[in-house]
């Protein structure tokens, strides 16, 4: 395969084509052993691991274990065991920070003794104080003067455990008036009188990540140091350090780090969410953590296929999580056999089928894969559907199962409804009754009449309990951490965002399910069964992804044309399907969500199958391209002279499947069936620019 082109590879390809570091690629995935890695950092993995693979290069698992109040062991083997699940190895190339804590204070020394390092006395308040702000200038701390010798002594006392916790700091000597604040005399090691995880109590005092990250990346002799974008401000001192100490040095690149809607990808507010419980755990379904992703169903292939589809980009953007969830829809079309479940079960009574009798029809179980065979579903007089797939009064639209209409049982046959049963005291429908027509076996008909529903089932005789658990985002906002009026994150979390069903029943098959076995419960989505909380003879499936309901999608429409009726002052009424809904009125505020660019096309022409569609693969500046269908074929029959246009698109539309393929934006076009043209423009704005 072969892989898009980004900035990162770009300059790794003009190293190598210069003979630059020997020909050598060595990169390393460096995360701080303070919780749990979400997808975020697998982007990371991906990116460094698979760099080292396509040039042939090396990379390095390496911990950051400077902040022993924080780091546990169970974190540092939660993120190896995620590394590994994502297919990734670093043979014996396992580092920590605190390998090198004793080389890490030999270079402090060196700093101190070439006056660029000394020990201050300043609380943490008043170095912020005098660090200075944007506009203004930071001052000197009354202890930069210090000479050497005194510099020498008290790092010595620091490292022997004279001095409290916060009292002394060792600071580097750069510039406090440097227009970075990261230069201005940062904070090298602070005295921290914490047991570490690898080292014990050992040591007392801890160098800071800034110093650590870059003396780090020197001693394992890596090349190119991959960092996320909040790192730029800091390359800076990462390139001070290493002159300073005239020690190898790598190069510090940094890329957009993953933003991904509905969730938060901070690990302090993860952190918040799994002490505070609003979730069960670091690897609750909800949260975007690997071990959280894995258990909701997850697989390897589609996360990786997420990070490369996802791309490599130089500025911060927010990716629809609709995205990641058509990947793994995707990637578990392909590989998850189909099975039937009901979820919320009506009994149904085929009068006319013998009672005694039990059919073994065959079942596909994977249409996209033949090699994956069928396997034999048990069919009998009582059975159960789902409730939601029967309306005694059928709405418009409505084509399953209603009184005197026939529907489709999946392999099985045609039945019609004849009868209902509803209970006395709430009057709510608890059984139907129906007959079937036994020429119609395998779901056709001889006579060739035709019905509009097929809907799936199991015995009531074979089947046996299961919980489901519906996940759903964990907040109701696209963007949770978007400060406004005060409100805290949480705030926004969504109630709905677990739903547990106990009543479920599903088809035999399923009673060797092992955890973490991955199923297509048709007409329902992906499901998993936990890996956690699920047994034999009490098993528990987590929803991974839903399927597309186009009914819901009617449903929707249906509920919001009441909203817009009502609010108009319509008169009240059962039915609405014969009025024409109001057009809805949209205010500014909702206006500027709509997320506007500039792309350039990079490639175009037409689709086969189709009068009205052209594909276009824009560039929006996120180092991949972006597919787009836009129905402008009548405008341009030849859409490869659109190539290297310049043009708008609406980059934060939700992904939408279409037959031809993904489409992940909305190209503005306008005119009318016989003036019908792109937007285009002339001008500087580079890929990826807002317009507004």
């Amino acid at each position: 395969m072969t892989l898009p082109p980004n900035f990162i590879r770009n300059i790794i390809t003009e190293d190598l084509k210069n003979n630059k570091n020997e020909g050598r690629v060595h990169t390393r995935f460096p995360p701080e052993p303070n919780g749990y890695l979400h997808i975020g950092h697998a982007k990371s993995i991906c990116l460094n691991f698979g760099l080292a693979q396509e040039f042939r290069g090396l990379c390095n698992l390496r911990f950051d274990d400077t902040d022993p109040s924080k780091e546990e062991v169970e974190y540092v083997e939660s993120i190896k065991e995620d590394v590994r699940w994502l297919g990734f190895d670093w043979d014996d190339r396992e580092f920590y920070a605190s390998d090198y804590f004793e080389k890490l204070y030999e270079y402090a020394v060196q700093l101190i003794k070439a006056g660029k390092a000394y020990v201050c006395e300043l609380s943490a308040q008043e170095i912020r104080e005098y660090r200075g702000t944007l506009t203004e200038p930071g001052k000197n701390s009354p202890y930069r003067n210090r000479s050497v010798e005194e510099n020498m002594e008290l790092f010595e006392r620091m490292r022997a455990g004279e001095f409290e916790d916060g009292s002394r700091v060792l600071r580097a000597k750069i510039d406090m008036a440097s227009p970075n604040l990261n230069m201005r005399d940062p904070v090298i090691y602070r005295i921290l009188h914490t047991e570490h995880h690898r080292t014990g109590n050992k040591w007392c005092i801890y160098p800071m990540y800034d110093f650590t990250h870059g003396q780090s990346d020197s001693i394992e002799w890596i090349t190119h140091s991959i960092c996320t974008l909040e790192f730029e401000d800091h390359r800076p001192l990462y390139d001070w350090f290493i002159d300073e100490l005239k020690i190898f040095h790598p190069q510090q690149i940094e890329f957009a780090r993953l933003n991904l809607s509905y969730t938060v990808m901070s690990k302090r507010m993860l952190l918040q969410l799994v002490e505070e419980g609003h979730v069960t755990g670091w690897d609750d379904p909800r949260v975007p953590t690997i071990s959280g992703l894995r258990r909701r169903g997850y697989t390897p292939e589609s996360i990786r296929n997420f990070c490369e589809r996802i791309g490599v980009a130089k500025r911060d953007s927010m990716v629809d999580i609709a995205l990641l969830e058509h990947t793994v829809r995707e990637d578990l079309n392909q590989r998850a056999p189909r099975v039937m479940a009901v979820l919320r079960p009506i009994r149904v009574v085929i009068d006319n089928y013998p009672e005694d009798r039990v059919e073994e029809l065959e079942a596909v179980n994977n249409p996209e894969d033949p090699s994956m065979g069928s396997r034999k579903v048990p069919f009998s007089r009582v059975l159960y559907i789902e409730k939601e797939d029967f309306r005694e009064d059928p709405p418009k639209k409505f084509f399953r199962l209603a009184p005197g209409r026939e529907v489709r049982l999946r392999y099985a046959y045609y039945i019609k409804c004849v009868g209902v049963v509803k209970d006395e005291k709430t009057g709510e429908v608890v059984e139907l009754h129906c007959t079937y027509d036994p020429e119609t076996r395998g779901g056709d008909s001889p006579d060739g009449r035709k019905v509009k529903a097929t809907l799936h089932w199991v015995s009531a005789a074979h089947s046996f309990k299961a919980e489901v658990r519906l996940y759903d985002h964990l907040f109701l906002k696209t963007n949770p951490t978007e400060e406004k009026d005060g409100a805290d994150f949480k705030t926004y979390l969504n109630p709905n965002s677990l739903e547990t069903l106990t009543s479920c029943l599903v088809e035999p098959s399923l009673a060797g399910a092992t955890p973490g076995s991955r199923y297509q419960f048709e007409r329902q989505g992906y499901f998993c069964v936990d890996s956690v909380d699920s047994s034999e003879g009490a098993l528990i499936f987590n929803r991974t992804v839903s399927l597309r309901d186009p009914w819901a999608k009617i449903q929707k429409a249906q509920k919001k044309k009441i909203e817009w009726l009502r609010e108009a002052g319509a008169p009240p009424a059962d039915k609405h399907d014969d009025i024409t809904p109001i057009k809805e009125e949209i205010n500014i505020e909702d206006f500027s969500k709509i997320d506007l660019r500039v792309a350039v096309i990079r490639e175009a022409g037409l689709v086969e199958g189709s009068n009205k569609m052209i594909r276009l693969m824009v560039d929006l500046g996120e180092g991949r391209l972006r597919q787009i269908f836009a129905g402008i074929r009548s405008a341009y029959p030849d859409p490869e002279r659109l190539v290297g246009k310049k043009i708008i698109v609406v980059a934060n539309l939700k992904p939408r499947q279409m037959k031809f393929g993904l489409s992940e934006g909305m190209a503005l076009a306008g005119g009318n069936t016989e003036h019908l043209c792109i937007t285009t423009f002339d001008g500087e704005p580079l890929p990826g620019d807002t317009v507004s």
